[in-house]
């Protein structure tokens, strides 16, 4: 067995290649992030939301939904 500055027959590029693979993973998966705000969603969606949630009330819920459906 051979030592080379200290690192153990190229351990410590494995190690790198290994937290590179990591970090990409962590950063690249399709998967959704719960505190993170999918970006497909739509305005009508998230209005629902509040509305289910209690942010607004019934009268805003059916002005802002209206408003939305012009628009379309």
């Amino acid at each position: 067995m051979y030592y080379y500055d200290y690192h153990f027959l190229g351990m410590h590029l494995i190690w790198w290649c290994i937290w590179g693979i990591l970090l990409f993973w962590i950063y690249a998966s399709p998967y959704t992030i719960p505190w993170r705000t999918p970006k497909n969603k739509t305005a009508l969606e998230i209005l629902k939301k509040r509305f289910a949630s209690g942010q607004i009330n019934k009268e805003e819920y059916l002005e802002k939904k209206k408003i939305l459906e012009e628009g379309k």
